[in-house]
Order: C-alpha cells, then sequence, then structure tokens
C-alpha cells in the first residue's frame, strides 16, 4: 500500500516526510499500457515528479489541486503530475520524440536550456475573478548549468519561492515511486507541521541542526529508497535523532475525467468546430491521457452538447 509519512525531530526546527508510491504508481503505469508504456527515462522522471507532487501536497495546506509540470525542447514535451488534497494522484507524460538509453533530465526536455518547471496551486472553490497560483523557475542553476536531477529543481524552487533550506531524494522504477524530504522551518516541535510562519532568510544555509540532518538524508541512496521500507529507511537515517512519527496517510491513484468534463471542453471548441470534426470523421472519440478512459460521441451526442447548453442558459430579459 502507499503511505506518506510525517515526522519532526523533537526540539529542532526541522521536519520530514517520506513517500512510497506502490500500488498508485503501479496503476498509473498499467494505464498507460494499451499504448505502450514509457521508456524507462521516461517513467523515472515521471515517478520522481509524482513523488515530489506527493510530498508538496502534504507539506501545505491548500484546499485544492497542486499540479507539477516539467516542459521544454527536448523528446518529452510536458510531464505532468497531479495531486488532490486527499493526495489522489494522476501523472502522464507526452514523449514526441526518441528517448535514448540513459537519456538525463537536460536530454529529455532542456537540451537548449529553455526548459522550466512549474509548479500550479488550482483551488478548488474558486472565488470570483480568482486565478490559480503558478510558480516556474528553470532548469537550470544560478551559474545557466543545467540540471540533471529533477530534486535539484525543486530544492532551487522551494529555497526561491519560500525561502526554505529544503533536502529533497527522489527515485523511481517500475514498482516504487518514492522520495524524501528534510526541511527547515523557524518553529520547533509539532507547531513546524503547520507551514503557516515564512522561514527566516538570516537561516538560509547556517542552522546547523538542518545541515546535520540534510547531511544523513544525502546518504540514503537510490536502491534503499526503492527497497526498504518506512521504517528501515527512518531507523537507518535518524537513529541517533529524536523523532515523532504521525500516523501515516495513503495516496491513491484517481482520474478526474468524466463525460461532463470531456464535454464542456468540445462545448469550448463551438459548434461550428464539433460540427466539423462530425462531418469529416463521423463522431468524436476522445482519451484521457492520465487514464486511458475513452469518451465517444456520435452525431446525436454531439448535438446534446449543445443543446443541454442553450436549455441552462437564463431566459431573455423582456423589454416592457
Amino acid at each position: 500500500m502507499s503511505e506518506l509519512h510525517k515526522f519532526i525531530f523533537d526540539g529542532l526546527p526541522v521536519r520530514g516526510m517520506l513517500v512510497r508510491l506502490t500500488d498508485a504508481w503501479q496503476e498509473i503505469l498499467k494505464r498507460r499500457e494499451a499504448g505502450g508504456g514509457y521508456p524507462p527515462e521516461v517513467m523515472q522522471l515521471l515517478g520522481e515528479m509524482t513523488a515530489a507532487g506527493a510530498l508538496m501536497q502534504g507539506n501545505i495546506k491548500f484546499n485544492g489541486a497542486l499540479v507539477l509540470q516539467v516542459f521544454g525542447d527536448g523528446p518529452v514535451k510536458l510531464a505532468v503530475a497531479e495531486v488532490q488534497p486527499d493526495l489522489s494522484l494522476r501523472a502522464t507524460a507526452t514523449v514526441t520524440g526518441e528517448v535514448l538509453p540513459g537519456d538525463s533530465l537536460s536530454r529529455l526536455v532542456n537540451v537548449t536550456n529553455q526548459g522550466r518547471c512549474a509548479i500550479t496551486l488550482d483551488p478548488t472553490d474558486r472565488l470570483p475573478g480568482q486565478q490559480p497560483y503558478q510558480g516556474v523557475v528553470p532548469l537550470f542553476g544560478d551559474q545557466h548549468e543545467k540540471l540533471e536531477n529533477l530534486s535539484e529543481v525543486l530544492e532551487h524552487y522551494m529555497l526561491q519561492s519560500e525561502q526554505l533550506d529544503t533536502r529533497l531524494i527522489l527515485a523511481a522504477d517500475g514498482q516504487v515511486a518514492a522520495g524524501l524530504l528534510i526541511q527547515r522551518l523557524p518553529v520547533q516541535g509539532e507547531g513546524n507541521l503547520q507551514g503557516s510562519q515564512r522561514a527566516d532568510e538570516d537561516e538560509i544555509g547556517r542552522n546547523e541542526d538542518y545541515k546535520r540532518i540534510a547531511l544523513l538524508a544525502g546518504t540514503l541512496k537510490r536502491e534503499e529508497l526503492l527497497g526498504l521500507d518506512a521504517d528501515t529507511i527512518l531507523h537507518r537515517l535518524f537513529w541517533e535523532e529524536k523523532v515523532t512519527r504521525f500516523v501515516p496517510s495513503t495516496p491513491t491513484f484517481a482520474c478526474s475525467c468524466s463525460q461532463e468534463r470531456v464535454s464542456g471542453m468540445l462545448r469550448s471548441l463551438g459548434t461550428a468546430e464539433v460540427e466539423s470534426i462530425i462531418a469529416e470523421q463521423g463522431r468524436i472519440d476522445v482519451g484521457c491521457e492520465f487514464c486511458g478512459a475513452q469518451y465517444g460521441f456520435d452525431p446525436v451526442d454531439a448535438a446534446q452538447i449543445f443543446t443541454r447548453q442553450e436549455s441552462q442558459l437564463p431566459p431573455a430579459p423582456t423589454v416592457q
């Protein structure tokens, strides 16, 4: 079963999270099998993104979707991981070019150093005029050097956007997508799980407790993160620290696609465009990129999309 564990270091302004996606990650890959699956390099990137998305969603108090996207000019045009407040998640990647064995992040999405990583917070109940919040960072470092690990990109994002020292370890294969996050915050104990206070910029890179724990986290090997259970990982890394753990959460796979949402997408194209597709193809078939579900619309179904819209419109004002 997939699990996300939160923990704090007693008496220290440091918190952590460990996520291991097993059944949820395997379901994401299973949904892609009919389309030929992903090359191992893309599977690793998408798995790391999914684990990171779960960690970032678990790290904030936000009633809405967290969407992590990586896009650029390599063979992977776009990779997306979306995590809801209840930790239900989905992910997909669009591959349009040849992926070579051993391709790294820069080769996959950042060939000419134009690749970007976007983190979007989309509220469930938007207020009138409210737009999702989005932060975008490049896939290169302070000296414009290409970054080869997603973890480095996200650490840079957290430092820029929240002024938070963060250590992130990510790994993924065909069975498990996992991640460990260690973060310095300005408050101690259980209060540091609230995430509501802004970090003290004067302490960035200087807090010795955080530096020690981040150094321990950095000794975690890929095969350990993928192959060991949470209890073993945390004991091996932090057996000398006083750690308080909380009841774990259970991430699950779920897709928010539906016939109604697809109908809304077709409605946004307009009557003329939909009728043109029907005239050319005889029907409209739409497949969900996340879960593989197929939605079909024959001429009658397509006409009803706009008929229902008209029936829901308010009556026109009467001129007296």
